[in-house]
């Protein structure tokens, strides 16, 4: 997979002119990058357009039918890296799983499988907590080296999207991989910045709220815990918006987590408001669109849990029950694993185009990049 240099750096080039030519039959579209405007203000060329998005500041249909276009265009790659990632993590969890149950069972015994009136054992109960961490922290893992694998991924599907290239899923693994480091770092980094105060906040009151549980009236650690997360949630949402560039930083520049989102607070400074409203959008649609493709598959695992359940209570067969059960399950699971890939696909390829889009209003990106698809091939990467 070839990088042009013009996505390493800021482009020297002044930023993208916003004026239309003079006499402009559509209002409001800037020239194309490098070309005079027309004295005589007669018709104006549209912007070259190599891949999915034209090479001009961005409207909001640009950037949600592109990265739509994008998704369509490289629904292979995409779908294989990510499904890859899942199935690495939900063999480690049922792994964790079974070797949990198997220390498990003596455990669940000494707490639920009590005479009547008798309290289990604190010890015990510490115990099967203890059991249940690792479970937890492994999931917990999974999901971050998830994200961070689709948040490395989609900007580097957007880098050859954007210029018409094609891309195979062992480039985009490479290339994935190669940047995963410094993605997973933003992540950790926004995370502890966006979260890091709800985590204190948490330590401070669960522990009052624990020991006045059987109070008649709640404690004050409770008003307190509320009051935080309230005044807490904007100033999150406000710092991972302004750090939300940073990981289409990290892979289309090749820079370290601390610089990385620098730039993004950079690039995003000026236009909080409308990198908020376009990614909350694309978060929605993919939401909706993944609740679609997942309907059919649970529908489909009803038609195999409803009659088990009928069946089994007329025979009080378990088996019966069981298999019924896992057959909605696997239907469930298939369904989810199917529409996760756009779930979690669509919002961040929209995050790579909006990174794009403030570098060419900010920075002049589109004649760098029309200049990379006219330069010939032995100059492309000068």
């Amino acid at each position: 997979m070839s990088h042009n240099s013009g996505w390493g750096q800021p482009h020297p080039g002044q930023p993208y002119p916003g004026q239309p030519y003079p006499g402009q039959p559509y209002p409001g579209q800037p020239p194309y990058p490098g070309r005079p405007v027309p004295p005589w203000g007669g018709w104006a060329p549209p912007p070259p357009q190599p891949g999915v998005i034209p090479l001009r500041p961005l409207q909001l249909g640009d950037v949600l039918g592109g990265a739509l276009t994008a998704f369509r265009r490289y629904w292979k790659p995409l779908t294989g890296v990510i499904l890859l990632v899942q199935g690495i993590g939900v063999l480690l969890v049922a792994l964790a799983i079974g070797i949990t149950a198997v220390g498990l069972d003596s455990r669940l015994k000494a707490v639920f499988d009590l005479p009547e009136g008798q309290a289990p054992a604190a010890d015990d109960v510490v115990a099967l907590l203890l059991y249940g961490m690792p479970v937890a922290v492994l999931l917990l893992l999974t999901l971050v080296l998830l994200t961070a694998t689709i948040s490395a991924l989609c900007p580097a599907v957007i880098q050859e999207a954007v210029l018409g290239r094609p891309a195979t899923f062992s480039a985009l693994w490479r290339r994935c991989w190669s940047r995963l480091p410094s993605v997973l770092g933003v992540l950790l980094c926004v995370g502890l910045l966006a979260g890091g105060p709800v985590m204190v906040l948490y330590a401070a009151c669960i522990p009052p709220i624990i020991a006045s549980a059987h109070d008649a009236s709640p404690p004050m650690a409770v008003f307190v815990l509320l009051l935080g997360l309230l005044l807490w949630m904007p100033v999150a949402v406000w710092v991972t918006i302004r750090f939300g560039l940073a990981p289409a930083v990290a892979v289309c520049e090749g820079l370290g987590p601390v610089a990385a989102m620098r730039r993004s607070w950079q690039l995003v400074g000026g236009g909080w408001w409308r990198t908020f409203g376009i990614a909350g959008l694309a978060y929605l649609l993919a939401a909706v669109v993944g609740y679609i493709v997942q309907m059919p598959f649970a529908l489909l695992g009803l038609f195999a849990l409803v009659p088990a359940i009928m069946t089994a209570g007329e025979t009080g067969d378990p088996g019966t029950l069981l298999f019924g059960f896992g057959g909605y399950l696997v239907c469930v699971m298939i369904g989810m694993a199917i529409g996760s890939v756009f779930q979690l696909g669509y919002p961040h390829l929209v995050l790579s185009l909006l990174y794009v889009d403030q570098r060419i209003r900010k920075e002049n990106l589109a004649e760098a990049l029309a200049a990379s698809v006219t330069a010939p091939a032995g100059n492309a990467g000068a």
